[in-house]
């Protein structure tokens, strides 16, 4: 009897390990957007106050996030993003674009079937009324113009720089090496981000861009395009965080004046407890946050 209680307890201990180590691999995808409103989301419209949807231009419809510009007569430089509620470092992204129809009068010609998703940006409400675009890293999106190559995937740094194979880059905008994708068509995009060390750009499973050093510098965009010209009030107090790593921020959809629809929206976080005896540990975090940890009670 002795040794059939002890087989027992034996079986139950591998079970309750082999269960707690399938709980900890378990992936627990957190869904940005509900397919159902703009719940958890800050909009922000050059010239517009925090969280006015100027002519509807961010909208929900059926079970997409729409950037749409049918109540617009003219772009007037209106550009906007959508900003998630919850900041974050270390992350894995996905989601899926189309481009729709025709591009707004008034866009700039590089603004044709261009968009983006800007990572570890400044908040909403950090942003001058009259500023255009975020400190931030954009993982630029651009649709096929019907002939020709076009990559996506791409990245473009206002107010920002990264190195690239050990050398820093001083470009605005560096191409990926992605396919282009022509049309209206559902393309699959992805990044994998860790902290200020490392981003990956993946398009439809392949990784097309790599990039590590993420920091604040470089100035905006360009000479023409500095933090005066871009309406940018404190510009001077970027300027003195030249150099400074960017660690995390918030994650922004893009509204460029060509409409574009996201669905599928989510985020796998990859900080939290990394304690294998916490209740709340999971194998796949890359960076720790121990004050999260939880513990059964004894």
């Amino acid at each position: 009897m002795r040794k059939y209680l002890i087989l027992i307890y034996l079986l139950n201990g591998c079970f309750f390990s082999i269960f707690a180590q399938k709980k900890a691999d378990k992936q627990e995808w957190i869904k940005l957007f509900n397919g159902k409103n703009l719940d958890g989301w800050d909009i922000k419209i050059a010239g517009e106050n925090l969280n006015v949807n100027y002519k509807n231009t961010f909208r929900v419809e059926n079970g997409m996030m729409r950037i749409a510009y049918d109540q617009y007569k003219t772009f007037d430089d209106k550009f906007g993003h959508i900003y998630y509620k919850t900041p974050y470092s270390y992350y894995i992204i996905r989601f899926e674009y189309r481009f729709q129809g025709e591009q707004l009068a008034g866009g700039a010609s590089w603004n044709v079937r261009n968009s983006g998703v800007m990572l570890h940006s400044q908040s909403a409400k950090s942003l001058s009324k009259g500023q255009s675009f975020p400190v931030s890293l954009e993982l630029q999106l651009l649709g096929g113009l019907g002939k020709g190559e076009r990559h996506t995937g791409n990245l473009c740094t206002p107010g920002t720089e990264v190195y690239m194979n050990g050398k820093i880059v001083t470009d605005h905008c560096t191409d990926s090496h992605s396919k282009t994708y022509h049309g209206d068509q559902w393309v699959k995009a992805e990044a994998i981000v860790y902290g200020d060390s490392l981003i990956h750009h993946i398009i439809e499973g392949d990784t097309v861009l790599t990039f590590e050093k993420l920091h604040i510098g470089g100035g905006f965009v360009s000479p023409d395009y500095d933090w005066k010209q871009a309406k940018i009030d404190n510009g001077a107090e970027w300027i003195k965080k030249d150099g400074q790593p960017l660690k995390g921020g918030y994650i922004a959809m893009q509204a460029e004046s060509h409409a574009i629809d996201f669905r599928n929206i989510e985020l796998l976080n990859l900080k939290g407890c990394t304690d294998p005896k916490a209740s709340n540990y999971k194998s796949y975090y890359k960076e720790s946050d121990n004050k999260s940890c939880t513990y059964r009670k004894k």
